[in-house]
């Protein structure tokens, strides 16, 4: 059940171009010295999108609100969702407020056994775009040490937000 705090900090809806669109903290400690949210809690900004949208890893925290996309709720407790690269290029100074970012998240590419999120993130009050990113993300079985390959489910599960990559390969 969702509390109203987690209303006001995870709204989310799909647009009509295929992006999920989040609304993601600004913390007061993410801001460097000059006002600006800083380069490194863009990471964590990106990685509190992924979760919103993609759901907590498979036994990991207790539960909370269900997401649009459980693609990592839905994973055996024994596959994780492990970060294989991240890329980001920062636009404009995504200044601190006490308001929440907005993150628009969708899937640009998927493979055989990985996925790349893409990223937009947008200065809540100006709407300029001040982040674009990407990650790519593969599944791994920890017991056995094994990238595990993307079944036909999942990919059908991220086809709804299959949209344009960030960056050139």
């Amino acid at each position: 059940m969702m509390n109203s705090r987690q209303e006001q900090t995870v709204q989310e809806k799909f647009d009509d171009d295929r992006r999920l669109t989040l609304q993601v903290p600004m913390r007061w400690g993410d801001m460097d010295a000059y006002g600006h949210i800083n380069n490194v809690e863009v990471l964590r900004i990106l990685e509190e999108a992924r979760v919103h949208a993609f759901g907590p890893p498979a036994g990991t925290g207790l539960p909370g609100i269900d997401v649009a996309l459980p693609i990592f709720s839905e994973l055996d407790a024994d596959v994780q969702a492990l970060v294989v690269e991240h890329r980001v290029k920062y636009l404009s100074p995504l200044n601190y407020r006490n308001i929440a970012a907005t993150v628009q998240v969708w899937v640009s590419a998927v493979k055989g056994a990985s996925f790349t999120v893409a990223y937009g993130i947008f200065d809540p009050v100006t709407d300029v775009k001040c982040v674009i990113a990407e990650t790519v993300l593969a599944f791994f079985h920890e017991p056995s040490g094994t990238l595990v390959r993307l079944s036909a489910e999942k990919k059908a599960q991220l086809e709804p937000l299959r949209g344009p990559a960030n960056f050139k390969a």
